[in-house]
């Protein structure tokens, strides 16, 4: 096996987000003693956002009506399409209830969380298909209750197109609120919202550190790093597409790598010899995000066969997996860690990033190896029960009993045994 890369990536410093750590703990340590004021004052600082916090049912609805039909009608189809995905995935969540011997009854039943916070990314680009992925999916999953924050622009708000999302999907309450200071409101409860059970959606460097910190007192989707996605190409694929798929991820910032693994060398080379020129042709700022982006983090690794490529794939375990290439069956047995798959030249990630229906709320960083992106399930909670009768009782009693002792678990092994007395009425 013959593994050659065209194009290297150094390894990114392990101290270089040790800053991010500090500023996010001290950040979280003031939200924690101030509260709401802290919150406000960190918002005016950090976002110049000095209006209210809470948006209203009017301006709510002001905002929807700026929106163009147009626009309205393309963010429509893209939340069908995620709600639809969604549905057929709490379809396959079934309760169950089995006899595991006889007079002992054992069931699981699936629970949503009670809350939930959900933030949508704004700054450079405004994230509405971000909103819909998260709103979505907890609507879908059945949380009563969904909290949805996004930064704000001095003087504006959240984007009108966010809160058209945000609403369209179902958010009970919407936080003129990004960053650190959003991520705290919605875990405490802030502003008249309910202290969230589980925070979700893609963020800053800044975000990502803060659902960290906070893990344990509430849930997360995941620790989320910098987006990243793979393209395996064969001989078969256009180097223009192929070309145009890694720049068009490498747009999402200065630090999010892309990876090319080809099976033919006059592709690969060929894409290396186009990429610059299309990012070029890009507008700023994404032109700049993407040229550090390609120049600093793109690999490209040449493999000798479709199985050293898979390899190569599991080993990078990307966010978004791409393949362009022949046999797609063959792939879509194969490879095995990933955030989300897209087969052929016709699907794009960006289609998966906007519209879709499978969630675009992924795994980064190598986490795709053991674990896959948010879903119904994040929402729900999968819990057991149980039921005996007399017989199975007594049955269960001398054996917990025997083991417990075993263990040295004498108070396990007596109140077993409670269960073989008489009971008394």
């Amino acid at each position: 096996m013959a593994i050659t890369y065209l194009k290297t990536a150094p390894p990114r410093p392990a101290v270089e987000n040790k800053d991010i750590r500090d500023i996010v703990a001290i950040m979280l340590a003031n939200i924690e003693s101030g509260g709401e004021a802290a919150v406000r004052d960190y918002a005016e600082k950090l976002d110049g956002w000095t209006g209210e916090i809470v948006l209203s049912d009017a301006a709510r609805e002001a905002a929807c009506d700026r929106v163009p039909e147009s626009l309205k009608d393309d963010i429509r189809f893209a939340q069908a399409n995620i709600q639809r995905f969604a549905e057929a995935q709490k379809a396959t969540m079934g309760e169950c209830e089995v006899e595991v011997i006889p007079g002992l009854i054992a069931g699981q039943k699936q629970i949503p969380v009670s809350s939930a916070g959900c933030y949508v990314p704004g700054g450079r680009y405004s994230h509405i298909a971000s909103a819909l992925m998260t709103i979505t999916t907890a609507k879908v999953a059945g949380v009563p209750h969904i909290t949805a924050v996004s930064p704000t622009r001095p003087n504006i708000g959240i984007p009108d197109p966010i809160v058209f999302a945000m609403d369209l999907c179902g958010a009970d309450l919407i936080l003129n609120l990004g960053g650190v200071q959003g991520i705290a409101a919605m875990s405490k409860g802030l502003f008249g919202g309910k202290p969230a059970d589980i925070l979700v959606g893609p963020g800053n460097s800044y975000v990502a550190e803060a659902k960290r910190m906070l893990f344990g007192e509430v849930g997360i989707d995941m620790f989320a790093g910098p987006t990243d996605s793979l393209i395996i190409a064969d001989h078969t694929a256009s180097a223009e597409t192929v070309a145009w798929d890694l720049v068009s991820q490498a747009e999402h910032g200065t630090d999010s790598p892309v990876w090319l693994v080809a099976t033919d060398e006059p592709l690969a080379k060929a894409v290396l010899a186009r990429v610059s020129s299309l990012i070029d042709s890009l507008p700023e700022p994404n032109a700049s995000a993407a040229r550090i982006a390609w120049n600093e983090r793109a690999e490209v690794i040449l493999c000798d066969s479709r199985e050293e490529a898979a390899e190569v794939s599991d080993r990078y375990a990307p966010e978004h997996l791409q393949v362009q290439a022949g046999d797609l069956e063959w792939w879509l047995g194969r490879l095995s860690a990933y955030g989300s798959l897209f087969l052929g030249a016709e699907t794009t990630v960006a289609f998966g990033d906007k519209t879709s229906g499978p969630n675009h709320v992924l795994p980064t960083s190598g986490a795709a190896r053991y674990t896959g992106g948010l879903s119904v399930h994040k929402f729900t909670k999968t819990v057991t029960w149980q039921r005996c009768d007399a017989a199975a009782s007594h049955e269960l009693a001398l054996r917990t009993a025997r083991i417990s002792r075993m263990e040295g678990m004498e108070g396990h092994a007596r109140s077993a045994e409670l269960r073989l007395r008489p009971r008394v009425a």
